[in-house]
């Protein structure tokens, strides 16, 4: 069991626990699902003010604080215990692309070369953690909401906002990925 748990899963199979959610969320009564709403029922509970914005009752939403809770245990647990030594597999193309970019070290999920204390000091650093940080920060809080929230659960629930904010997160995301990024990654 430990080496199923191990793998990657399948599409089919991680694909219908996901779109799960939704019906399960449903039929407990909650209509919101997301990661962003978080940051709002914690500031809700830890910092009570007289800011309209926060005036709500955040314990109706409880059960998001712990889903999130969830999330970073399941991420340390799997940190933990089911990493595996095995050398990261990906496309030739792909690395000899990331290779033109400067991204050579591909020994772990994460390239070192983007994501560590020695990068975050460069303007490259800066632009994509800090500015892009910022960007996922203020685009979600302008769109009423992340990509979780708007493409699962709000498309499963036919609403027309999060129908027009998944497209424009998809076409964000095909712009940054296709355009932005390559000039980024040559500063």
């Amino acid at each position: 069991m430990l080496e199923v748990i191990k793998q990657p899963w399948p599409w089919y199979v991680a694909g219908p626990l996901v779109g799960l959610t939704v019906p399960v969320l449903l039929i407990l009564g909650n209509k919101h699902f997301g990661i962003s709403a978080n940051l709002r029922h914690a500031c809700a509970a830890c910092f009570p003010a007289n800011i309209p914005f926060f005036k709500y009752d955040y314990k109706k939403e409880i059960w998001n604080l712990f889903f999130v809770i969830g999330i970073f245990i399941g991420g340390m647990l799997a940190a933990l215990f089911f990493m595996t030594s095995a050398p990261i597999d990906i496309n030739p193309a792909l690395a000899s692309e990331l290779a033109g970019y400067g991204i050579t070290n591909l020994s772990s999920m994460i390239p070192v070369q983007l994501y560590s204390w020695e990068s975050l000091l460069t303007v490259r650093g800066l632009i994509m953690l800090v500015g892009g940080g910022f960007l996922v920060g203020f685009g979600s809080r302008y769109a009423g909401g992340c990509t979780s929230g708007h493409s699962i659960m709000g498309l499963s629930s036919l609403q027309w906002p999060s129908l027009v904010a998944t497209i424009c997160f998809m076409i964000g995301g095909f712009v940054m990925a296709n355009w932005i990024l390559p000039l980024i990654m040559d500063l």
